[in-house]
Parts: C-alpha cells; sequence; structure tokens
C-alpha cells in the first residue's frame, strides 16, 4: 500500500529549519492549502506522499467538484485514472474546450454516477456516445454540450431522455440546425443557446434553417425561467433561432424574469417576435433583459415591458435617448439598486436631451448620468464604450466625477474622448497631437523622432496625472478588475462579430490629448485583471504601460490596439520593459501596423511564464523565424500562437509546420 521509507521523507520534506512540521497542521488548514491544487494532482500525486494527505485529498471538499477545463497537461490517461479513482464522488465535472481529449475519453464519465453538473462544451461527442453516457447520470440537473454536423435525436434511448427529463439547465451549442436535446428536456428552467451555424457547408452548399416544428416541445418550456441565445454571423442562426422564439410566443412561460438575445448586425423583427414580445408584456415581469437593437429602435416596447428587481440590462447600439433612458428604464429617477450590471455601448444620444439634430461630438447632459448613478448606485458592471461622451464646462459634473461615486465597480469600459480634462477650447487641439496622429491608410509615413522615456518620466506622468479627473475616477474606484480604453472610432481589422473595415475613421479631437500619463494613472489599480487599450493616438513613448507592469501584479489579460503613431510603433521599448514585469498574464492580444515581433520583442515576452494565448495582428509587420521558436520553447504554457502579419505563406507554413513538430 504504502511505502514507510515514502512516509518519512515526505515527513522530512514538511518540517524545515525552525521545527515546524507541515504535517501538524489541523485538517481545517491542510485541506485549505489543498483546495489550491488541480484535482488531477491531488489524486494522481498527492494522496501518495503519506497516509495523512491519501485521506485528506479524497475529502468530499475537494473531490465534489474537479475542473478540467483550460488544464492542458491532462491526457486520456489522466482523465481515466481520475475517474477510476473518485469517479463515484464527482457531482461536478467540467470538460469544456478539452478538445485535445479523443472522443472515446468522455466514455469515462459513465463512473461519475452523481454527477448533478456536466460540461462537454467543445468536446467531441456523438448522439450515440451521448445516449450511452447519459442514461448512466440519472442524478443529471445541469448539461452543457455541443450538437454538431449529423446530431440524431432518433438514436437517444429510453433512458437518455429520462435523464434529459429531469435536467433543469441547458447549454447548447448549435454547429447545425437542430432543436439538439430540447425537446427531450420536459422541466427546463434554464436555457442557453449558442448558435454558431455557418451559412454554407464544407461542401459550398447553402443551409437552410428550417426544422421539424413538431419536435419543439410547446408544453416543455412552461417552467422556463431564463432564456438566453448568442448569434453569430449569418442568416441560418436568425433562421433557427426564430424557430426557438416561435414556441415561446405561443405560450409564454409565465415565470420567465430573464430574456436575453444577443445578435451582431441587424436581425429584423418579425411577426412571431412581435407577439413573443406583446405577450411577455402582458404576462411577464422581467428581471434581465437583452434585445437586437432593430427591436428596440423606434418602438414603445421598453414602455410596456414590467421590471421587478432588474439586475441585468443591454441596451447596445440602440438608439436609446436620454429622455428614454431616465422615464423608461429607470422610472424618472425611481431607485433601482439590484441593478448590477449596465450595457449601453455604441449608445450614441444616452447622455444627451431628447434633441434630434445633436451631433455626435456635442457635450452630455451631466443631469442625466448624474440621475444614472444616484438610482444605480450598486452598479459593479457598466459599458459606456462606442460612444462620444464629452462632458461640458460645469464644475463637478464631468462624468469620471460623476462614475467616482459607483464605489462598487468592478468593470468599467469608456470611450479615449470621455476622459479628458474639459478643455479651454476643442476648436484646435494641440500642435502637438495632431502631428502625431497619423490616419491610417496608403498615405506616406511621417517619420518623427520620438524621445525614449527617461527613468525618471514615470514620476513625471505620475505627477501629471494626479490632476486628471481620470486619475480620480480610478483613485475612488480601487477595486476595478476590468477596464476597457477604446477610441469612439476605432475598427479592429479582425473583429469577432461585425464586418472588417480596412481603413477606420481618425481619433476625435478629444481623444488626441489622451496619452501616456492618463495610460500611467491605471498603475493605480492593484486588482486589475483584464485590460483593453484601443486608439490612444497621443501615446509619445508608453511609458504608463511601465507604470502598469510594476504595480498590476494581477494583470491576467492585455490587448493593446493603434496606439500612438500609424505609421511607427512608438511603445516598443517601454512595451517590453512592461512584459518583463507580468508573472501572471495569460492573454496578450497585439493589433498595430508596422509591428516587428523580433529577438528583443520575444526576449521580453519569455518573462511571461504563464503565457497562454498570443495574437498579434499587424498590418506591414514583420516577424523572426527564429525568435518565435525560442519563444515557444521558453513558454511551455503557450497553447494559442496567431500571428497574422505580413510575412509570405511560405514562411508562416514552414514557421506553423516546425512549431507542430516540436
Amino acid at each position: 500500500m504504502f511505502d514507510p521509507g515514502q512516509e518519512t521523507l515526505s515527513a522530512e520534506i514538511g518540517e524545515d529549519s525552525n521545527g515546524i512540521n507541515l504535517m501538524e497542521f489541523s485538517d481545517e488548514i491542510l485541506l485549505h492549502i489543498l483546495s489550491y491544487v488541480s484535482c488531477t494532482d491531488l489524486v494522481l500525486n498527492v494522496r501518495r506522499t503519506c497516509r495523512k494527505l491519501a485521506t485528506l485529498c479524497l475529502d468530499k471538499s475537494l473531490t465534489h467538484t474537479v475542473q478540467l477545463h483550460k488544464k492542458y497537461q491532462v491526457n486520456k490517461d489522466k482523465v481515466k485514472q481520475l475517474m477510476r479513482g473518485i469517479g463515484k464522488e464527482i457531482h461536478q465535472l467540467n470538460m469544456a474546450g478539452c478538445y485535445w481529449l479523443p472522443s472515446y475519453t468522455i466514455d469515462h464519465v459513465i463512473r461519475c454516477k452523481n454527477l448533478v453538473k456536466l460540461n462537454l462544451s467543445g468536446c467531441h461527442l456523438t448522439s450515440l456516445r451521448l445516449s450511452k453516457m447519459l442514461s448512466a447520470l440519472q442524478h443529471l440537473r445541469s448539461l452543457a454540450i455541443d450538437v454538431n454536423p449529423g446530431f440524431d435525436a432518433s438514436q437517444l434511448s429510453s433512458e437518455c431522455k429520462a435523464t434529459l427529463s429531469r435536467v433543469l439547465e441547458l447549454k447548447q451549442t448549435l454547429y447545425t440546425p437542430s432543436y439538439g436535446v430540447v425537446p427531450c428536456c420536459t422541466s427546463l428552467e434554464k436555457l442557453l443557446l449558442y448558435f454558431e451555424i455557418l451559412d454554407r457547408s464544407r461542401e459550398g452548399l447553402i443551409l437552410s434553417g428550417q426544422l421539424m416544428v413538431g419536435e419543439s416541445n410547446v408544453p416543455h418550456y412552461q417552467n422556463l425561467r431564463v432564456f438566453y441565445a448568442r448569434l453569430a454571423p449569418g442568416y441560418v442562426n436568425q433562421e433557427v433561432v426564430r424557430l426557438y422564439l416561435a414556441v415561446l410566443s405561443d405560450r409564454t412561460p409565465e415565470n420567465l424574469h430573464a430574456f436575453l438575445i444577443s445578435a451582431p448586425g441587424s436581425f429584423a423583427e418579425s411577426g412571431t417576435t412581435k407577439n413573443l414580445l406583446d405577450s411577455m408584456a402582458r404576462n411577464v415581469c422581467l428581471d434581465a433583459l437583452q434585445l437586437p437593437k432593430s427591436w428596440i429602435n423606434g418602438s414603445g416596447l421598453l414602455q410596456h415591458l414590467k421590471f421587478n428587481n432588474p439586475f441585468y440590462f443591454s441596451f447596445s447600439r440602440c438608439t436609446l435617448s436620454g429622455g428614454h433612458l431616465i422615464l423608461r428604464v429607470i422610472n424618472g429617477g425611481k431607485d433601482l439598486k439590484s441593478l448590477t450590471s449596465l450595457n449601453l455601448s455604441g449608445c450614441i444620444h444616452c447622455l444627451s436631451s431628447d434633441s434630434l439634430f445633436r451631433k455626435a461630438e456635442d457635450d452630455i447632459d451631466s443631469s442625466i448620468l448624474e440621475s444614472l448613478v444616484v438610482s444605480c448606485c450598486n452598479l459593479r458592471h457598466l459599458n459606456l464604450s462606442a460612444a462620444h461622451h464629452h462632458s461640458s464646462e460645469s464644475l463637478g459634473k464631468h462624468l469620471c466625477q460623476l462614475l467616482a461615486r459607483l464605489k462598487h465597480l468592478l468593470s468599467l469600459a469608456l470611450p479615449v474622448c470621455s476622459i479628458t480634462d474639459v478643455p479651454t477650447n476643442t476648436d484646435k487641439p494641440p500642435v502637438q497631437s495632431v502631428s502625431n496622429v497619423v490616419p491610417p491608410g496608403l498615405g506616406k509615413k511621417i517619420r518623427i523622432g520620438v524621445p525614449t522615456y527617461a527613468k525618471n518620466f514615470l514620476e513625471q506622468s505620475n505627477q501629471k496625472s494626479q490632476s486628471s479627473v481620470f486619475w480620480t475616477l480610478l483613485e475612488n474606484l480601487p477595486f476595478l478588475k476590468n477596464l476597457e480604453l477604446i477610441g469612439s472610432n476605432f475598427s479592429s481589422a479582425m473583429p469577432r462579430n461585425e464586418p472588417a473595415i480596412r481603413n477606420s475613421l481618425t481619433p476625435c479631437s478629444r481623444a488626441r490629448s489622451v496619452g501616456d500619463s492618463e495610460v500611467a494613472a491605471i498603475g493605480q489599480l492593484t486588482f486589475l485583471q483584464n485590460l483593453t487599450l484601443a486608439q490612444l493616438p497621443n501615446i509619445l513613448t508608453g511609458s504608463g504601460l511601465v507604470s502598469i507592469g510594476l504595480q498590476c501584479q494581477h494583470l491576467r489579460s492585455l490587448s493593446l490596439a493603434n496606439l500612438g503613431m500609424m505609421g511607427k510603433v512608438v511603445y516598443m521599448s517601454a512595451l517590453m520593459d512592461m512584459l518583463k514585469h507580468c508573472k501572471c498574464l495569460r492573454d496578450l492580444r497585439l493589433e498595430q501596423p508596422y509591428f516587428s515581433a523580433n529577438t528583443q520583442f520575444f526576449q521580453a515576452l519569455s518573462h511571461c511564464s504563464s503565457l497562454q494565448r498570443l495574437c498579434v495582428i499587424s498590418r506591414s509587420g514583420t516577424l523572426q523565424f527564429d525568435a518565435v521558436m525560442s519563444f515557444m520553447a521558453n513558454c511551455l504554457e503557450v497553447v494559442m500562437c496567431h500571428m497574422f502579419m505580413g510575412e509570405s505563406l511560405t514562411i508562416c507554413k514552414n514557421l506553423q509546420q516546425t512549431i507542430l513538430r516540436r
């Protein structure tokens, strides 16, 4: 069973020079320590060290939930051993995105007889394998799966359908037009749908979104409380989601309290959706709402919908005016302390009066924002990006000063032009700022000598920024974890759900003054985890990035796009200094024309020992083959390396093949 010598050795290891033995700690303390160790290491390694740890590692508090999501070192053999060892003890199993595991690995899940929650999103799963597995999981109440081409619900056994009939929560990602397992889930309370269907098959055939209406099982939605649908671009996705909605429009569940549909671009309202919204206005009282912009724009929908204790509102890209926001959303200043998340991204008129003649660059109405802040004082997530929110000269009414009252904010997204101090003359921006803004395109590049930052430049930037309204805002939000500063006119060269635009618009006049000192102010956010900076034209040296690297030690995700001059990467030296301090960084995305991914860059990036995903998008950019290979050899945690550069196709293929061989 156990080697006595091994147990003695482990005890000696647990004892330091002061005579403190780790094994003398109480079980409660040891269990807390072991909770930071992955379940696979606990079962396959740690429990083999000594008898005491062998017992503790099998404690229910450690084996109740098993997370294999993003555990890239776990292979099929480790999964098999894990299921054999503690399969009956597992109640929640997350294998989402374990694409590297063979499909037959999922067969071992059958050993987990007491599973209550199972996530297999992104795993290879056939109808027969799903049927066999679910037939043995009689206690399952939450399921997440993918529905791929070839899925056949008729292959599901009666035992499998019996298990599905008891499922209360279903997350289903559709890669083919189908109802999936929804018709079998007769007790659903929460339905999450992700539509990723292509308009054409791999053979180039045009797909149809038509489904058998008789398979939808109308009565089975009557327990539904949460309905969420996220659509990728494509006409077929819209066709299929309308069929799901047709069922709800015939008989809207009375207990429905969250209705959310996220659709990119235009999603025209149909007779079915109008009937559904009318039925919702009559029969339900919502707590969370998100609709396509075309369903809200120009309609009196918000005037008729009833809300109880709302916690989430999303009006992204809607033509929602300030008057509508105050009167219909927060009911003229009604106390909305329950609201924790508000998305007003792309709502260009939401902080302005109802004037139809307002220009995008006109000042906001600070009284509207003040009413919002007072009414929704417990907001944790706020998105005001993709719009021009220019503050007026009213004393104490700057957008940053008003937002500083939201002490509970954890994530914040703002347009770059909203964080500037009110200038004395916005018609003529500083000459220095204008000279450093080179519009994207094919024009002649302007060569400007930009001095590298000095060591005392960080202190100068901090002193300058401490007097700004942006510094004051961040000073009052010490627990902020997610921050986005994106130019109002910014458009990515490779967007996820929007059409690609080759030439983005130039930054607005107020954004041209945002530069290194404002970026340095971000360094005071000690708990910052995710940061996005896009289209900051006045970046001269990037010195503020070093301040972030030194002070934001919890930074996990960093996205930088179009900083400074478009014809030259002026912040390269500062970025390399920053990366040397980012020990917890996992995701890095850089989008910048003429970016040179050279040896010095990858040497600095090699200091990011936790890095898992790298994406570089650079028109006319270059890379060094040997530098990439050296980086991949040093950073063993990297599982995704995407580089869209200006190199030839031959170089890219050779690099890809070399990485895969190693």
